[in-house]
C-alpha cells in the first residue's frame, strides 16, 4: 500500500468509551476511521459493506465473540487485515487468533505510537504482534514444554547458520528492512531468507515461525 493513501480502518468493541478512546488515538493524517461495530456479528455485516483495510477487533464481546467474527470474515474471502485487540494476555486468544487469520495481536493499554506502526506495517502486509505480549507467550510456551516434553523437534531440513541469524532478529520483531540493515544485506535478500525459514518451519506467517521456533529450541 501507497504511503500517500488512507488507510481504513473499522473498530469493532461493544464498549462505547473503548471505541471512543480508539478513534481518539487514530487522528492521524493517513488513517481514517469508517466505521464502528459494536458486536462479532455488527462486524460482518459492516466488513462486508465497507470493506475497511484493517479491522480492529476485540475478542471479548457479548452476542459473537471476535475470533468467530474474524473466521466468518475469512470464510467470505473479505479483502481486510483484523489487527485482534484484548485487554487479556491469554496465550490462547493469541494461537487461535493466528489460526483463524488474524494480521495482529495487540493489548488494550497499547500505546498510540505502537498502535499507528502496527495498523501500517499490518496495512502493508506485514503481520505484528504486541512486543511485550508475544514475550509472555513464548515464556509460556517455554516453561509447558519444559513441564510436559523434553523431546527433540526435527526441521525439515536444518537452517543455516545465516537462516538463524535472520531467524533471531525476526523473533525480536523486526521488519524487513531492519534485519536488512543489521546484517548488511539487501532487502531482497531477507525476502528470500524469510520465505526459506517458513518453510523449513513449515510455519504460515512470521509470528507463526517465531512461536515454532521458540518451541523448538532454536532461539532464547
Amino acid at each position: 500500500m501507497s504511503e500517500r493513501q488512507q488507510i481504513t480502518i473499522l473498530i469493532v468493541d461493544d464498549h462505547p468509551m473503548v471505541r471512543e478512546g480508539l478513534r481518539s488515538m487514530l487522528q492521524e493524517p493517513g488513517i481514517q476511521v469508517i466505521g464502528e461495530a459494536l458486536s462479532g456479528h455488527d462486524a460482518i455485516i459492516k466488513a462486508r459493506r465497507l470493506r475497511p483495510d484493517v479491522i480492529l477487533m476485540d475478542i471479548r464481546m457479548h452476542d459473537m465473540n471476535g475470533i468467530a467474527a474474524l473466521q466468518a470474515i475469512r470464510q467470505e474471502r473479505i479483502d481486510t487485515h483484523v489487527i485482534m485487540v484484548t485487554t487479556y494476555p491469554n496465550t490462547t486468544y493469541l494461537l487461535e487468533s493466528l489460526a483463524a487469520g488474524a494480521s495482529g495481536f495487540i493489548l488494550k493499554d497499547i500505546s498510540r505510537q505502537d498502535l499507528l506502526n502496527t495498523i501500517r506495517e499490518v496495512a502493508s502486509g506485514t503481520p505484528r504482534v504486541d512486543r511485550r505480549f508475544l514475550e509472555r507467550v513464548l515464556r509460556d510456551l517455554r516453561k509447558t514444554e519444559e513441564e510436559t516434553s523434553s523431546r527433540a523437534y526435527d526441521l525439515i531440513e536444518p537452517l543455516t547458520p545465516r537462516e538463524l541469524d535472520v531467524l533471531h532478529l525476526l523473533v525480536e520483531g523486526m521488519t524487513n528492512q531492519a534485519i536488512a540493515q543489521a546484517l548488511g544485506i539487501r532487502v531482497s535478500t531477507v525476502k528470500g531468507y524469510v520465505q526459506t525459514i517458513l518453510e523449513k518451519l513449515d510455519a504460515k506467517d512470521r509470528t507463526h515461525a517465531a512461536v515454532k521456533a521458540i518451541r523448538m529450541g532454536l532461539v532464547q
